[in-house]
């Protein structure tokens, strides 16, 4: 791979919160070799000028369901798995445009997805992935209606969970995923939107069963992330030792100590509702069920107010589902309203690729990390609104020290 000077970048520092001004940057092998203050002296290097602009680390985000092409699950789950890949080739691809660099599923990618992203047959953001959440028994990842009878596991990727009744089965299901690579677990702690039969403040899954997949993460070094929405399932879960609350709308104020006592991170994603809310029905989420999003739909901004005040650590995420993965980035938009910019930023970077166990690749534009950077045209840190608009302000996106996009002039 041949070298790249990014010369005249004005680096934005997302742990600071702060612009270092002026600054060469010498992207070699897929990797930031070297960051001067001077410009930087290598004969063969291919030099890019991104006159003044802002450069920063590509964004991150910790929830997205690559595979969803529709607000249906059940319906995704009758499509061919060879379809429901080529349509998550296109999200993948528009993902990458809009500067996304990294992406964590939370159910229905797999290996051979990631492994096509990896090896670059499908252009995409980096793909981590769960394979399927586990769910209980009529918990949010059974997708069978009141009136089914029998339950046919769909284990590819048009399928978003694998049912679990039981300590023992939820070993299975955690090591069965963790054997086909999964980098992170995700569990179904509460009810939720999108599944038939439960209500979003029921809680499922036992503490044994909870722990005992947790115990399977650990042993296998990866993460695990948990649906939630209320304090009970919430508190439960991060007791239980999961690392992330996905949702989250309904905590309260018993639950910010323990974030803290336990390290855990909360993954807020109210673009989903705020979309859901404006055209779920149209994006193919039945009627009966779109309804049930207005139960969360103003706790979310209230529940990110309560989390931001109590200092817990937050990380990008936005859940979208079919037509709705065009506003990806209206989260910045959405979380402004309580959370200054520099936070934001580093919810979708830094905070992100801590999250991820990460930290040493990605996250930060510094010496030693891979090359995955975004050209902004304008000041994130004074607007964030320069990142909501990556038609006319994203103008370019690297990868690994590729461009998979590049808009700048000359």
């Amino acid at each position: 791979m041949s070298s790249i000077i990014l010369e005249n970048a004005n680096v934005l520092d997302v742990v600071a919160g702060e612009m270092l001004g002026d600054r060469h940057v010498l992207v070699s092998d897929g990797t930031i070799a070297e960051i001067s203050e001077t410009p930087i002296r290598a004969e063969t290097a291919e030099r890019v000028d991104l006159g003044g602009r802002t450069l920063m680390p590509g964004l991150c985000d910790a929830h997205v369901h690559v595979t969803a092409a529709v607000a249906n699950f059940p319906e995704l789950e009758r499509w061919s798995p060879f379809y429901v890949s080529a349509r998550a080739g296109e999200i993948l691809g528009d993902m990458l445009q809009r500067g996304f660099t990294t992406v964590r599923d939370a159910g229905g990618a797999d290996w051979g997805l990631a492994k096509a992203v990896a090896e670059d047959f499908i252009a995409g953001p980096r793909l981590l992935y769960c394979g399927h959440a586990l769910s209980q028994t009529g918990g949010h990842g059974d997708m069978r209606g009141p009136g089914e009878q029998t339950f046919e596991g769909c284990f590819c990727c048009a399928g978003l969970g694998r049912v679990c009744d039981g300590v023992d089965e939820m070993r299975r299901g955690a090591r069965e995923e963790i054997r086909r690579g999964a980098t992170h677990l995700k569990l179904m702690v509460s009810g939720g939107v999108s599944s038939p039969t439960d209500r979003i403040t029921s809680t499922q899954f036992s503490e044994d069963e909870i722990r005992a997949a947790v115990e399977e993460a650990e042993a296998a070094l990866i993460p695990v992330m948990a649906h939630a929405y209320t304090a009970r399932a919430i508190n439960r879960a991060i007791r239980c030792g999961v690392n992330s609350i996905e949702h989250g709308n309904l905590l309260d104020e018993t639950s910010i100590p323990l974030f803290h006592e336990h390290g855990c991170v909360l993954v807020p994603t109210l673009s989903i509702y705020d979309s859901l809310a404006r055209e779920g029905v149209e994006a193919g989420m039945p009627t009966d069920l779109n309804r049930k999003v207005f139960e969360v739909l103003d706790a979310g901004l209230v529940a990110l107010e309560m989390a931001y005040r109590g200092g817990v650590t937050m990380v990008y995420g936005t859940d979208l589902l079919g037509i709705m993965h065009r506003h990806q980035l209206k989260e910045f938009a959405l979380r402004s309203e309580i959370v200054p910019a520099a936070d934001l930023i580093r919810a979708a970077t830094c905070n992100a690729a801590e999250l991820f166990a990460m930290s040493d690749r990605i996250g930060r534009v510094e010496e030693g990390l891979l090359a995955d950077l975004i050209v902004v045209d304008g000041d994130p840190l004074a607007d964030i609104g320069v990142l909501q608009d990556p038609e006319n302000k994203v103008k370019a996106v690297m990868k690994e020290g590729r461009f998979y996009r590049n808009d700048l002039p000359g």
